[in-house]
């Protein structure tokens, strides 16, 4: 794709949405972290929902180890893969009072050797956390690269690369927050949206639609 298309792409994203934020809800660093791990395979809205009442009484890692397995399981049961997911919140937890004094570390690096956070994860955590420009591929992110035309890679490491190659520097920091609400709620995976679209003259599915 043209550079100066991608360029008036991302002018458009900004316009649209200045400062694009996450839909997860978390009162502090810690929780933030928790959400992003909670949200594999779900939906932020169902993570929300869950973590409402699971923030009130558990918000630090001594707090949810403090409450134990069993007790954060009943919490959490209504997300897919609760069982695994609890299990690497208790070792996280343990993991980062243990090595970090409960704090979250800040390199992907370190981050990555988390229970339950893999490359997307510690992207977006650092992203979020930290401000650093880092650009988190999940399947949203994948999917509207893809219709697009910024990529025509298949897998997150590649499109993430591609992206971190084509788009400007000064649109990292919220290229993965436009695109994945874009896919959310426009870009949507069975019937997208073309015609409510305000990428559609750039993009190359929706040229290539009969709207």
């Amino acid at each position: 794709m043209n550079q100066q298309i991608i360029i008036k792409i991302f002018e458009k994203f900004k316009q649209n949405n200045p400062n694009p934020k996450s839909e997860l809800s978390a009162p502090n660093d810690y929780t933030f972290c928790i959400s992003v791990l909670l949200s594999a395979q779900t939906t932020d809205k169902s993570v929300n929902k869950v973590t409402e009442e699971l923030f009130k009484i558990a918000d630090t890692p001594e707090k949810i180890l403090g409450i134990g397995e069993d007790k954060l399981k009943n919490y959490i049961k209504s997300l897919g893969f609760f069982n695994v997911k609890a299990k690497n919140i208790m070792l996280l937890s343990k993991f980062l009072v243990e090595k970090y004094q409960s704090n979250i570390p800040n390199k992907r690096e370190e981050l990555e050797k988390l229970p339950g956070i893999g490359r997307k994860s510690a992207n977006v955590i650092l992203n979020r956390i930290f401000n650093f420009n880092f650009i988190g591929v999940d399947t949203h992110v994948l999917r509207v690269s893809n219709r697009i035309g910024l990529t025509t890679c298949e897998t997150p490491m590649k499109v993430e690369q591609d992206l971190i190659k084509i788009v400007p520097i000064e649109f990292h920091k919220n290229a993965s927050d436009w695109l994945v609400l874009h896919g959310r709620y426009v870009c949507v995976a069975r019937k997208p949206k073309c015609s409510e679209c305000f990428l559609k003259e750039f993009c190359k599915f929706a040229t290539s639609s009969n709207l």
